[in-house]
């Protein structure tokens, strides 16, 4: 089950790499635009330094998550799924801030959330055992 929830957790991270990709490196871009529903380049424009800084969040919740993966591979469990969960847990959260702030990106917060929260139960439910 730890297998499972680093995998997870692994998937999660990649997805917050392409979400830092599209926020902090293609903002103005047709499928940035489309993905966040920012309208014309214009627009994307006037936010585009709100993106970038918000892209870094997600790269850095992403790293954190490999960097964990890369301590319990190498036998460091604890300080692994310390950060795993931290990284993963953290990705979670910012899930539940959109969705609570903004009904309308319940579609988004699922896309964000669902993965690394399966990742979290699965990865406690493997240290448990």
């Amino acid at each position: 089950m730890i297998f499972v929830g680093l995998a997870l957790a692994g998937l999660a991270a990649l997805i917050h790499v392409f979400i830092f990709y599209l926020e902090s490196i293609a903002w103005t871009s047709e499928r940035a635009r489309k993905t966040f529903g920012t309208g014309t380049v214009a627009q994307a424009e006037t936010q585009k330094a709100l993106a970038f800084n918000q892209g870094f969040y997600n790269l850095f919740l992403a790293i954190t998550v490999f960097i964990g993966i890369a301590f319990v591979i190498a036998g460091n469990v604890p300080v692994g799924a310390t950060l795993v969960f931290t990284g993963a847990g953290s990705m979670v959260a910012a899930s539940l801030v959109l969705i609570l702030s903004d009904h309308s990106k319940a579609s988004a917060a699922l896309k964000q959330g669902v993965i690394p929260a399966l990742g979290v139960i699965a990865l406690a439910l493997g240290l448990a055992i």
